[in-house]
């Protein structure tokens, strides 16, 4: 018997499905393809982290099943983080819980506050489980701009005046992935004065909090008075101690918000493994310089990339946040728009990036380059592009040809 299942025929096709068959594709050929695509820490987890993990793990009582919540000294640790980066109190107890990483706290939360046909106001581009995970869960997605700007609140008062039912939440995430926006604290004042009285829920994603460039450490939304009457806010080990694999992440914020989404994890999961909780525990408490290593790092490769597809032809903004570089789809692609003009890097130049409309329609123009290559392999991937753009109009006659025989 063949049935097409209700929760899988709202999901398209993943775009990043193709550009990623060809990478596999084009690797098993022997071809040296230099990859922005994934944004996945090539760095090491740091030494003291590591080596708590070993430590931990030797102890076969660490072995038994954990806490769905997270182990008390983790939740501890993740108070103690807010307390001396953000000023904000914490009660480990009731407004923290461990998550499998922020993408799985968010499918969580919005399995547990989603009834069929309610509204969630989503940015458009945006990481994908911000909107799938509610449409997973049978919510109704509308989009509102990233910017935080006054198209924003415009945005967001018309989907209050003309949404039945009224939307329960918004999401916001800032330092955006993927369009590495950032916003500051009056943006999160007025939007949490909004939503206070309009009563709705805020999920934010401060999944990229510690890496910035320029100085302004990005602040968090429960900093606002009254924010954790409404909000509840994501982040991730991942990026900040990358930690990609170990999927461990926290969420923090509204007592009820919280509550609601211990109690679905606790059908759906042990937690994490212990020993993960307890080397996590030991990067939050312990020293930071690694945190600012990961920050140098990240802002050399920016640089680097910038100045070297600047020499190339390729004009790209420059990121103050994120691991992530959001480079306008060049005039003489435009056409084409991202997903094709992606196919054709990888083909043309052996570097492969995330097309932005891979992040919703609104992304189209662009495409998502991630720092996780060395200053070396980005230094070659402009080589390469610029060669590539040099010979872009028989490139570009090729590439109609193909699509005429598809078509």
């Amino acid at each position: 018997m063949q049935q097409e299942f209700h929760r899988i025929k709202r999901l398209p096709p993943y775009v990043f499905n193709e550009v990623n068959a060809m990478k596999a594709k084009a690797r098993a050929a022997g071809e040296d393809i230099i990859d922005f695509g994934m944004g996945n820490p090539d760095s090491p987890t740091p030494a003291h982290i590591v080596e708590k993990l070993v430590e931990t793990v030797a102890d076969p009582r660490t072995h038994r099943y954990s806490a769905s919540r997270g182990i008390p000294g983790l939740r501890k640790a993740i108070a103690a983080y807010y307390g001396r980066r953000f000023g904000v109190e914490i009660d480990a107890e009731t407004e923290a819980i461990v998550t499998l990483g922020s993408k799985e706290g968010l499918a969580n939360l919005a399995s547990a506050i989603t009834s069929p046909g309610d509204v969630i106001l989503v940015p458009n581009p945006s990481y994908p489980i911000h909107q799938f995970g509610f449409i997973i869960a049978d919510g109704a997605v509308r989009n509102i701009p990233v910017l935080p700007d006054e198209e924003f609140f415009k945005a967001l008062e018309n989907a209050v005046m003309h949404s039945v039912p009224k939307p329960t939440a918004v999401v916001l995430n800032y330092p955006n992935n993927p369009t590495t926006a950032t916003a500051d604290l009056a943006f999160y004042e007025r939007v949490v004065d909004y939503c206070r009285h309009q009563g709705i829920y805020i999920l934010s994603d401060l999944a990229y909090a510690e890496l910035y460039f320029d100085g302004n450490p990005p602040p968090s939304i429960l900093q606002v008075p009254g924010a954790r009457e409404i909000a509840v806010e994501f982040t991730s080990m991942s990026k900040t101690y990358s930690m990609p694999g170990w999927r461990i992440g926290f969420a923090t914020g509204n007592q009820q918000l919280i509550s609601a989404l211990s109690r679905i994890k606790s059908y759906l999961d042990y937690g994490a493994f212990t020993p993960v909780q307890v080397a996590a525990t030991a990067a939050l408490n312990g020293p930071q310089q690694c945190v600012d290593d990961m920050r140098q790092l990240y802002k050399e490769r920016r640089d680097v990339l910038i100045d070297s597809m600047g020499q190339a032809g390729w004009d790209i903004p420059v990121p103050t946040s994120t691991m992530f570089a959001w480079a306008p789809v060049p005039p003489a692609f435009a056409h084409l728009g991202s997903n094709e003009f992606a196919k054709l890097l990888l083909r043309e130049a052996k570097v492969a990036v995330s097309p932005g409309v891979a992040f919703g329609e609104h992304g189209d123009g662009h495409v998502r380059v991630s720092l996780v290559e060395n200053r070396q392999r980005i230094r070659q991937a402009a080589r390469n592009v610029k060669s590539f753009f040099g010979s872009y109009q028989q490139v570009l006659e090729g590439a109609e040809r193909r699509r005429a025989v598809v078509s």
